[in-house]
């Protein structure tokens, strides 16, 4: 890659739950490279063993027609044999994350208890300690009969109360959460007791959107589609951390935590590393500059493409790694030193400051690689556009047809596919406890980077490389990547 010399551094979808909705065409984000898990396989497979994909997972999207359908198939089923109301059934599944079997086990064993555990019943001894009486117990007026309600608990209140304390939670958005008014009474409304409390047909709506949102959140096997406005529901066999796409919106997530896919890094450590980023982005900030002093000269350069590997010509040259400032011919082909953090082992021993300074000078190291692979990525996908450019190009001057030159378009895709699961990979390594693991998933991640920046420089000098140079280029950097999910990749 060269450089640029400079004198100075540069500078809940839940009001869309609507069965009739029609799909809408999405517009491009011109600076993204859109799919590219889609379309390389051929170009990186192999016979065997080789060709097991660690991100292989199933899962099918969902209309809001669809995944109702299968919610209402669930609750009936159920209901038929516990011998419940079909809406007490969708609170009893609601309780136990949809699993079918797991409450028909305990229902086999304890009915009552199931029913006590799902806070649809309660137990007999607080049952027993309600007195019947012809008072409200929030307004304490005296009330007729027929106007008081009550859920299994016996609990009584007049009419109005129970309408207002169900249009209140409904406008704060609440739907099975709607419980009992009495203090330290646990049970859930049904929904067929609340329906006839709300007062209008508006009300009614959304509370139906936010029972829909409640009973897809607490089933183990489906998640809402973040995306923005979108009404899909992902549904799959075994829920995993894995990365799924809407059919619809084109949104990529995992499937876990319904945040952006961050394989190898598991869900729980993703959260840490991006909370811990926001709260030291201040201190962190002299490196989204993105500049840095040459080795040679100590002119200020900037990176123009996504390529590590720096090469300087102007009245001398250089050839240097962006990310440690090193000799590129002493990086070697297999393992980057600049990629593994050296741990002081006598920090320990050390004061407070010294040991604040070391911990601080640890999440710089891993930060500015996360944040130069996701520097990468944007630059690399300026790449791809110059590609698709050039194809386009090419194929109106009859020098080929798309298919002839489609693996330049395929090499800049798995390249972001690959770097994308690097960039991830620093997040792993930074909250990973020192050990032989740790080696070993440094050795990995070395291979994999190096594999990278080899594919990245002939991506970017596609002219100079024949089809079959790149193409195995791009198989070695698919098998590294492979490899290391299959090893540490959470299953």
């Amino acid at each position: 890659m060269s450089v640029d010399m400079n004198s100075q551094g540069s500078d809940s979808n839940e009001e869309d739950y609507d069965p009739n909705c029609e799909e809408e065409e999405e517009d491009e984000d011109p600076g993204d490279i859109e799919d590219y898990y889609d379309g390389v396989a051929n170009d990186v497979e192999q016979q065997g063993a080789d060709a097991f994909d660690p991100e292989e997972y199933q899962f099918t999207c969902l209309t809001y027609k669809e995944s109702e359908s299968t919610l209402n198939e669930h609750m009936a089923s159920l209901a038929a044999t516990l011998k419940v109301s079909h809406a007490v059934a969708k609170l009893v599944l609601v309780s136990f994350h949809w699993q079918i079997s797991e409450i028909l086990e305990r229902h086999k064993s304890n009915a009552a208890q199931l029913l006590v555990e799902a806070r649809v019943q309660p137990t007999s001894s607080k049952h027993a300690m309600v007195h019947s009486s012809h008072h409200c117990a929030v307004c304490m007026q005296f009330v007729r009969k027929e106007n008081l309600l009550s859920l299994a608990c016996q609990h009584q209140f007049c009419r109005s109360c129970w309408e207002q304390h169900c249009t209140v939670l409904v406008k704060d958005g609440v739907g099975v959460g709607v419980s009992c008014m009495a203090q330290d009474c646990l049970l859930r409304t049904p929904e067929d007791f609340v329906f006839p409390l709300l007062p209008s047909e508006e009300l009614k709506d959304k509370y139906r959107r936010y029972l829909f949102r409640d009973y897809v959140e607490s089933h183990y096997q489906l998640q809402l589609c973040p995306g923005a406005d979108c009404p899909m529901v992902i549904q799959v066999q075994e829920p995993k951390a894995r990365r799924v796409q809407c059919n619809r919106c084109n949104e990529v997530f995992c499937f876990k935590c319904r945040q952006m896919y961050h394989a190898p890094t598991d869900c729980a450590t993703i959260r840490k590393w991006l909370t811990k980023c926001a709260d030291d982005s201040e201190t962190a900030n002299y490196i989204s500059a993105h500049t840095k002093d040459c080795p040679k000269c100590n002119i200020c350069i900037e990176k123009n493409g996504g390529c590590n590997h720096m090469v300087i010509f102007l009245l001398f040259s250089a050839d240097f790694c962006w990310m440690c400032l090193g000799d590129w011919k002493t990086h070697g082909s297999e393992y980057y030193e600049c990629s593994r953090y050296k741990e002081n082992p006598d920090i320990v021993n050390q004061s407070q400051q010294a040991q604040a300074r070391e911990a601080l000078k640890k999440y710089l190291f891993y930060f500015e690689r996360w944040e130069n692979h996701n520097k990468s990525l944007q630059l690399e996908a300026q790449t791809y556009q110059r590609i698709q450019e050039k194809i386009q190009e090419r194929v109106m001057n009859n020098l080929g047809t798309w298919i002839d030159w489609q693996y330049l378009q395929n090499a800049a895709k798995l390249l972001a596919k690959c770097r994308y699961t690097l960039q991830y990979t620093y997040p792993y390594a930074y909250y990973m406890e020192s050990g032989p693991r740790k080696k070993l998933f440094e050795y990995q991640q070395a291979q994999l980077e190096a594999e990278i920046e080899n594919l990245s420089w002939k991506v970017e000098r596609a002219d100079s490389y024949d089809r079959g140079d790149l193409e195995n280029q791009m198989h070695i950097a698919e098998q590294r990547r492979r490899t290391l999910l299959k090893d540490f990749h959470d299953t």
